[in-house]
């Protein structure tokens, strides 16, 4: 059978793009790269502008936590390096509510159970004792979706440390043995402890919340001590991984200062022992109103100890169980309880003001010396009418005739009045200035009481007011005040700035500052002060402040009694400051009692030098200050020269013509003006009041001591105060109100 043979058919051609679609297509492939390149440049910009911004936006949205780390504050040291104030570690016991409150499905249940809640209250109850489940439950209910509760704060580690141990605990296979106490963790801040109570407290000051420092050196170095906080940042990836940077903490520095703790020790005991032995004297209460005590040293202004009779706990400063009863506190209202606490806060040392009585005596004997105005001798008949007014010396009787020497050993008000005529009341005010009366020594304490309205110029001075401002009545110093510039008397005349601090070092012990002793002025002479040196040294060895000496020690030093106020009131501060040895002064002290609770016929200056001189039998040995004198048993000390009797130190003489200076020589350039922006105190008023002075006779016991009643000389007796000393202060010059602090 024959096929039949297939036509061939056509061949099919290839599909050709037309010239139309081939530049269409182009077209679309050239606006798909330019987008990709748009895209991509897009992306290189925002990584390279606009990256971290960008970033931060992502990543806020992202769980994200942010965590103050504190810094710690820096240490307070005396100057052999014992810690007075340091910042431990504290931590809050911090609850995760919503975490420990989380619900879980369980199958066996086939409910929603808080697997959390029971474990971690029971490991709570078990590990602060303190902690009820009771309390816990109420902070889980009540913040139920609070992520921070503070269940305790400021634990010790110790006391955090049980549940610690308890919470990390792990099995043999590595896997935890309490995997359900969750939502616990510790928040770690600093506690400002002091680890000696109530030593230094009026000179190291405390802190509040915030770390700012509240009185003394804690306030004034407030910046130097404080650190900078870091702060630890954490964020979940986008593989929902916990990232975290840590910014660390600037710890602050620590101030090494002047202080020395043992003779910080020993003068806040003798304050106490006094205030003890005295009290119920007169009226109920302490041995005194005040008593402030200074220990510095002459010869640079470091401050070695300071303190009043008010101390409180710096771990503990607003407890006033020291002073008052249960029901006292409770009765007082908030107004009356700071003031109660700034009362006991302030530094009487600093923000006090008072009439320094005789230790200013040595003050217008060095003016004398300085101008050249003096005489061989001063007539003491016990008297002087001046202004309307009887002023009367220490001794009703009168002393008689009296050196420049003698005048100070016997503390003569009358002398001191015939003087202070000599001298002339341009030169004597010009040399209070330059004593730096008026004027604050800027010591590195905050609250120093200003004293430019407590003083008397030449433009408002009269002669009564310029009579008793010669023997230290009538204008006002801050004990810290006179206590530099009595140093300038008997270190060859320098006038150091006070100071409380000597290094500031960093939290490696590397000094960052050293701060050097400055030398303010020069207020008198080195002859001037080596014969005044040797008039104060006859003061301790021979007259007023005989009982203030230390057997073995060559010493000097200035009684002081002065009358308060209104003059009828028979209020009194007692004083002596002293020093030793005489030759080259080591060390200072300083004693004010005010108001001593006892008789108005025991108000004299043995208050002070009987403190004084158990102050001074303490620390002379322990500053290595070697005897130079016999003692009462006759036996020389070894390694020392005895100081003759009568001897004086190198280049003084003892006669009054060898201490005059009649051609002004010695006058220490840049005593004619106090430095560049040393504040000069404005004039005031005329002095206020002419009381009539009182009637002789009319004041018991505050004349004469009972051995001068019957007018018998009592040398080297203590000193009373003077009668007749009329109240003229200033106008409008009132005790200041300290700064607050």
């Amino acid at each position: 059978m024959a096929t039949k043979k297939r036509k061939p058919g056509k061949k099919k051609e290839p599909f050709k793009f037309s010239r139309r679609m081939k530049k269409k297509l182009l077209v679309m492939v050239s606006l798909i790269m330019a987008m990709l390149g748009g895209l991509v440049g897009r992306l290189i910009y925002i990584e390279q502008v606009k990256g971290d911004e960008y970033e931060k936006q992502v990543l806020s949205q992202q769980g994200y936590e942010s965590q103050s780390i504190p810094y710690q504050r820096g240490e307070i040291l005396d100057s052999k390096g014992t810690i007075l104030a340091n910042s431990v570690d504290v931590y809050n016991v911090i609850l995760d509510c919503k975490l420990i409150n989380e619900e879980f499905y369980d199958r066996e249940t086939e409910k929603d159970v808080k697997k959390y809640v029971e474990p971690t209250i029971a490991a709570l109850t078990q590990c602060f004792p303190d902690v009820t489940e009771e309390e816990v439950m109420a902070a889980l209910t009540e913040k139920a979706d609070s992520r921070y509760f503070v269940l305790r704060k400021k634990l010790y580690y110790d006391e955090i440390k049980e549940f610690v141990e308890l919470e990390a605990k792990v099995n043999k296979k590595g896997k935890k043995v309490n995997p359900n106490v969750q939502g616990v963790w510790f928040e770690k801040e600093y506690q400002r402890e002091y680890p000696y109570g109530t030593l230094a407290c009026k000179v190291l000051g405390f802190t509040t919340s915030g770390n700012e420092g509240i009185g003394g050196l804690e306030d004034y170095y407030n910046d130097i001590l404080n650190g900078v906080n870091g702060r630890q940042y954490g964020f979940l990836n986008s593989d929902n991984n916990f990232e975290k940077t840590i910014k660390e903490p600037i710890n602050g520095n620590a101030v090494v200062t002047t202080l020395d703790l043992n003779i910080q020790k020993i003068v806040q005991e003798k304050i106490a022992a006094f205030q003890e032995k005295y009290r119920n004297g007169v009226t109920e209460g302490a041995g005194s109103k005040q008593v402030g005590v200074v220990v510095m040293n002459p010869q640079n202004g470091e401050i070695m100890a300071m303190s009043d009779g008010l101390v409180y706990d710096l771990n503990q400063p607003r407890d006033l169980s020291l002073y008052y009863s249960e029901e006292e506190i409770k009765s007082f209202s908030e107004e009356e309880k700071l003031n109660k606490l700034n009362e006991i806060w302030q530094n009487y040392c600093i923000t006090y003001t008072y009439e320094p009585g005789s230790t200013a005596k040595p003050f217008t004997v060095a003016t004398a010396l300085e101008t050249g105005k003096t005489r061989e001798w001063y007539d003491c008949d016990g008297i002087e009418k001046i202004g309307g007014h009887d002023i009367r010396c220490v001794q009703r009787s009168g002393h008689g005739p009296q050196t420049m020497e003698q005048t100070l050993m016997n503390s003569c008000n009358d002398a001191m009045m015939q003087m202070v005529v000599d001298i002339g009341k341009e030169d004597f005010y010009k040399y209070q200035n330059i004593f730096n009366f008026g004027l604050r020594t800027n010591i590195d304490l905050p609250g120093e009481a200003r004293t430019d309205t407590l003083i008397y110029t030449v433009g408002n001075t009269d002669a009564t007011s310029l009579a008793t401002n010669s023997f230290g009545q009538n204008f006002n110093v801050t004990l810290v005040q006179l206590a530099s510039a009595f140093s300038s008397l008997i270190n060859g005349g320098y006038y150091y700035q006070p100071h409380l601090v000597k290094k500031i070092v960093d939290e490696n012990g590397n000094t960052v500052q050293s701060v050097e002793p400055v030398v303010l002025k020069q207020t008198i002479s080195r002859q001037t002060s080596d014969t005044v040196r040797q008039y104060l040294y006859s003061v301790v060895s021979e007259g007023t402040g005989k009982s203030a000496k230390v057997d073995g020690y060559s010493m000097g030093g200035k009684t002081g009694t002065a009358q308060k106020g209104n003059r009828d009131d028979k209020k009194y501060v007692v004083s002596f400051i002293g020093f030793a040895p005489v030759e080259n002064p080591e060390v200072l002290v300083y004693v004010v009692i005010d108001e001593a609770n006892v008789p108005i016929e025991q108000q004299s200056s043995s208050l002070a030098t009987e403190l004084a001189k158990e102050i001074f039998t303490e620390i002379l040995p322990y500053l290595n200050v070697f005897q130079d004198e016999e003692t009462e048993s006759g036996e020389e000390p070894e390694g020392t020269e005895n100081l003759p009797e009568g001897d004086n130190p190198a280049g003084t003489e003892n006669s009054p013509e060898g201490a005059e200076n009649p051609s002004g020589e010695g006058e220490p350039e840049g005593t004619e003006n106090p430095p560049e922006g040393t504040e000069i105190p404005p004039e005031g008023g005329e002095p206020e009041g002419d009381e009539e002075s009182p009637e002789e006779g009319g004041q018991e016991g505050t004349g004469s001591s009972p051995e001068d009643e019957e007018g018998q000389e009592n040398p080297g007796g203590d000193e009373y105060p003077a009668e007749g000393v009329p109240e003229a202060m200033p106008e409008g010059a009132e005790n200041p109100v300290p700064e607050e602090q």
